[in-house]
């Protein structure tokens, strides 16, 4: 089951949207096998998600908790863009936990109380055959830690860069979160939204959480002059 840290600040938690089943795999099919065996509590105990911001990494690495946690297993999902504020030792205890995904890992390279805290973390949690998950921007090494053993241990297991989508599979990730949540999405309407906005999956999916909110509000088709007026709004 998936135990709730006491100390986590409020607003963070994990958005009941980042599924498995909600992510559109395309290129990145191995990574997301290789999670979904992870968070079943089998399979590598070390992997490592490179990404860019917009990639998915954080919806992939949410998705394991939630899956973990069907499992019965107990994990926890810290961003650590979120918690530099914090005082490091808010990782200790994490150990003993099946499933711990670190996201943005990199966003405290270079600050050695954090690093010591994930290097401890690493450490004991493999000590307790229990797996881990991390992401960053980039791979173990190229992260710029200031303890050189942190990257190294951190490049132990699995390390998968996740790829961009080309326009006919966002379009088709496009189509599947229409039909999760019981849409329709014309092929017409589909490259009309391809076109006008950004291309990274954050966005293309925040654009399609507001069609799907209006649409509900005003029962309106996903048309293109409907997405035109949305559009405009914003």
């Amino acid at each position: 089951m998936s135990i709730e840290h006491p100390q986590l600040p409020l607003g963070l938690s994990l958005r009941n949207s980042a599924r498995f089943e909600s992510y559109y795999p395309g290129p990145n099919r191995e990574a997301v096998a290789t999670l979904t065996t992870a968070a079943a509590g089998g399979g590598e105990p070390l992997v490592f998600i490179a990404a860019q911001t917009g990639a998915g990494k954080s919806h992939l690495l949410q998705a394991a908790c939630h899956a973990a946690d069907n499992h019965g297993l107990a994990t926890a999902y810290m961003p650590l863009s979120e918690m530099q504020a914090l005082a490091p030792e808010i990782l200790e205890g994490l150990e003993t936990m099946s499933l711990v995904c670190i996201d943005d890992v990199d966003a405290v390279a270079g600050h050695i109380g954090w690093e010591t805290a994930l290097f401890n973390l690493f450490n004991q949690a493999r000590a307790a055959g229990n797996t881990l998950v991390f992401a960053g921007s980039r791979p173990p090494a190229e992260c710029g830690f200031s303890i050189p053993d942190l990257a190294s241990r951190l490049a132990w297991g699995l390390t998968y860069r996740l790829k961009s989508l080309d326009d006919a599979e966002l379009q088709a990730a496009l189509e599947m979160r229409a039909a999760g949540r019981g849409l329709e999405l014309p092929d017409d309407t589909a490259r009309y939204l391809l076109n006008r906005i950004s291309r990274d999956l954050s966005s293309v999916f925040e654009l399609f959480d507001r069609l799907d909110e209006a649409s509900m509000i005003e029962k309106r088709r996903l048309t293109i002059p409907f997405v035109k007026s949305v559009l405009k709004e914003h």
